[in-house]
C-alpha cells in the first residue's frame, strides 16, 4: 500500500519502561517492509529515558509538554511542534506534562540500537497491554 493511516489504536505492542510510566508502541516496524519507524509515545508528567540514539527521530508533540535534554542544552516542545535528534547524540527524554507523542526514525531505530553498544538498554523494555489510562 502507497498511502497508510495510523492511530495510536493500530499499536499492537506496547513497551513500557521499567516500571515508569513510559510507554512506546511500532505501528511501522521493521518487518513493514518501510525505511523508517514509525509510533507513538505515551509519558507521564516527570517521567525521564537516558537514551543513545543510534538513528536519527523526529518527535511530533501531539498533546503536552516534552523536553529533551542533550550536551548543548535543553530543547522543550509543545502540543504541534517538533524536536529533532541526530544519531550519535546522548540525550535524556523528559515529560514536563502527561504528553503523548509520535516519532519517526531513520533508520529503524530498533534494527539500530540492536546492532550498537546500546543494545544493553532495550533490556530496560517489557511488553505491556495497551496502556490506556496513560494520558
Amino acid at each position: 500500500m502507497s498511502v497508510e493511516h495510523f492511530t495510536s489504536d493500530d499499536a499492537s505492542t506496547w513497551f513500557q519502561r521499567l516500571d515508569q510510566q513510559i510507554f512506546l508502541a511500532d505501528v511501522l516496524s521493521q518487518d513493514s517492509g518501510a525505511a523508517m519507524s514509525v509510533g507513538f509515545g505515551r509519558y507521564r508528567k516527570g517521567e525521564k529515558n537516558p537514551w543513545k540514539m543510534t538513528y536519527d527521530e523526529a518527535l511530533i508533540i501531539t498533546s503536552g509538554v516534552f523536553t529533551v535534554e542533550g550536551p548543548s542544552g535543553s530543547v522543550t516542545a509543545h502540543a504541534g511542534e517538533v524536536i529533532y535528534l541526530r544519531a550519535g547524540t546522548e540525550v535524556v527524554y523528559a515529560a514536563d506534562e502527561d504528553t503523548e507523542l509520535v516519532y519517526v526514525t531513520y533508520p529503524h531505530w530498533l534494527a539500530a540500537t540492536e546492532s550498537s553498544a546500546e543494545a544493553r538498554r532495550l533490556d530496560d523494555f517489557h511488553e505491556v497491554r495497551t496502556p490506556e489510562n496513560v494520558v
